[in-house]
């Protein structure tokens, strides 16, 4: 784990008005893993492999027992996300994808579950 002395903060969003800092990065070397923790304790992980990433645990299994729902979600540059819901965030969410003019390809699992 390399972090950053200090935040690299920049915009995006369609006015540029979110604001992310990039706290650092992370090295995985294949069939490494490491959890994300929400507030809620809900856990998501990422594994680098050999050949890549699994971006998601299993979306119809431990990402659905951990409260999570995945979307393919477009905006109008038609560029295509994988997104992480928390179930219990759902009308952040969709507020999200409303301001942002993004919309739902597909869900990924049952988002009414």
């Amino acid at each position: 784990i390399k972090l950053n002395k200090t935040p690299r903060i920049f915009k995006v969003g369609k006015n540029s008005d979110i604001s992310i800092s990039d706290i650092g990065d992370i090295f995985l070397k294949p069939n490494e893993q490491v959890t994300f923790v929400t507030e809620n304790n809900n856990r998501h992980d990422f594994c680098r492999k050999s050949w890549g990433f699994y971006a998601t645990p299993s979306i119809n299994s431990r990402l659905e027992n951990e409260n999570f729902v995945s979307a393919l979600v477009v905006n109008k540059q038609k560029r295509i996300y994988l997104m992480v819901i928390e179930r219990t965030k759902m009308r952040d969410f969709r507020s999200y994808l409303k301001k942002e003019d993004q919309t739902i390809i597909a869900w990924l699992g049952d988002p009414y579950k």
